[in-house]
Parts: structure tokens; C-alpha cells; sequence
């Protein structure tokens, strides 16, 4: 019978798309990464999706996510997230939060969703937030996979996933490698550019922050899609 994911189907058999309709995958962050990731992993039939962002959709998130539109400005990612993805397969379910996520909160959230997680997206920007989540799943045997900077770019080809501890070039890396360290988490699998970040010209966002990030339509989007390609694989068991 033809369906959504025949030609899914047709990549990781009938088994495979069953192990993906069986799956809970939990994303941190619906932005320019998580976004694409997030709409990958439904047009893919996970079956369970819990996504987190505590944000509204803004008019400068148009050039780079998935659930950026002028219709949606001002409406929380989660939700519009949500609607996409049920869209997509009206089959799903979906988990949404607005916590903002904090070392301090991490515990009480885990605690309060209804599925232990089969993977773990990080596709947040707070590094206490994403060190809490990396110890978080390292203590209770949950797979994750954590995007490190994809600001400043222009090269998605040279995006690579690997072990932190085999990272260079990144800034976010280091931190992220000293500080893992410290917490005795022994590794984490990343997806990382080895481009050197691109100096951001002056704009007129730079006089609400300080510091900015360039972004652009095709960077974070790849970011996303090569990390759901990475949980996909490895929950369908391919």
C-alpha cells in the first residue's frame, strides 16, 4: 500500500521504517538547526517527537528556519513546529515545551516527560545548557548527538560529525571540551565546521547585542538535515 514513507521504506525496509515509527527523539531548540532537523526526522516517520524552545518566531529567523514565514512572527516555534509536523504525519505525536532549559531545571524536565527518549538532538545555543544535557544523557545511557557553532559560515561541505575530542578550528568545541572534562563526561558526539568563523560586517542588530551572528539559508539548514540523516541511521539500523 502506497503511503507518506514508501519511498522511505524503500532505504530502510519495512522493519527499519517500523523501528522509526516506534522511536521518540527528543530536540532541543527549533531554530535554523533544529528546525530542518526536527522536519526531517517527521518526514522520515518518527513517531514520537518532544521539541523544546521557549522563543517566538522573529522576523530575522526567516532567512534560515524551517518555521520562519512573516504568517508566522510571533508565534511560539514550538507550536508552529508542531503544526508542521503533523501536517506532515498526522500519525505523530507530538511533545512540545517552552522551558527555557537550565542546568538547575534539566532533572524536573526529564522527569516530567512521558518516554525516556531513544535520542537526543542539542541544537541549543547556552553552553551551561548544553553541558547539563550532555551529562545528563552520558549518566543515563541516552544517545545524543550536540550541533556546535554553525554561525559565521558559508561552507556547509565542511561540516563533519565526530567525537568532540576530535575537534579543531571550533571555538565552541574547546570550551565545550575543557568543560566536559571537568564534569567527567568522557566523550560526545558532535557536529562540527571545520571553516574558520567569518568576522560578521556591522548591521543593525548590533546595537540591541553586542555580538551578533552572520547567518545565512543554506548552512544551519544542512547542520540540521546531517544530524536528523545521523539519528535516522542509527535508529533504523542501518
Amino acid at each position: 500500500m502506497i503511503h507518506e514513507f514508501s519511498r522511505t521504506q524503500l532505504l530502510t525496509g519495512a522493519a527499519g521504517l517500523d523501528r522509526l515509527r516506534d522511536s521518540t527523539v527528543l530536540v532541543f531548540g527549533v531554530g535554523g538547526v533544529g528546525s530542518h532537523c526536527i522536519e526531517a526526522l517527521a518526514r522520515s516517520g518518527i513517531g514520537r517527537l518532544i521539541i523544546v524552545d521557549p522563543d517566538r518566531v522573529a522576523l530575522t529567523n526567516i532567512n534560515r528556519q524551517s518555521i520562519a514565514f512573516h504568517s508566522t512572527v510571533g508565534r511560539l516555534k514550538t507550536q508552529v513546529m508542531r503544526e508542521r509536523i503533523l501536517d506532515i504525519n498526522p500519525g505523530a505525536v507530538v511533545m512540545t515545551s517552552e522551558l527555557f532549559i537550565l542546568p538547575g531545571n534539566l532533572d524536573a524536565f526529564f522527569a516530567g516527560i512521558p518516554w525516556k527518549p531513544d535520542y537526543v538532538v542539542d541544537a541549543i545555543d547556552t553552553v551551561s545548557a548544553k553541558l547539563a544535557i550532555a551529562a545528563y544523557a552520558h549518566n543515563h545511557g541516552i544517545p545524543l548527538i550536540a550541533s556546535m557553532g554553525t554561525g559565521n559560515k558559508l561552507h556547509p561541505e565542511l561540516f563533519e560529525i565526530t567525537d568532540i575530542g576530535k575537534t579543531s578550528v571550533c571555538p565552541l568545541c574547546k570550551v565545550m571540551r575543557r568543560e566536559l572534562k571537568r564534569l567527567g563526561v568522557p566523550g560526545l558526539k558532535v557536529l562540527y565546521s571545520r571553516e574558520q568563523p567569518i568576522k560578521p560586517l556591522p548591521g543593525d542588530e548590533e546595537t540591541k547585542r553586542r555580538s551578533v551572528p552572520a547567518s545565512i539559508s543554506f548552512v544551519p539548514p544542512t547542520a540540521g538535515l546531517l544530524i536528523a540523516g545521523e539519528v535516522i541511521r542509527n535508529l533504523a539500523g542501518i
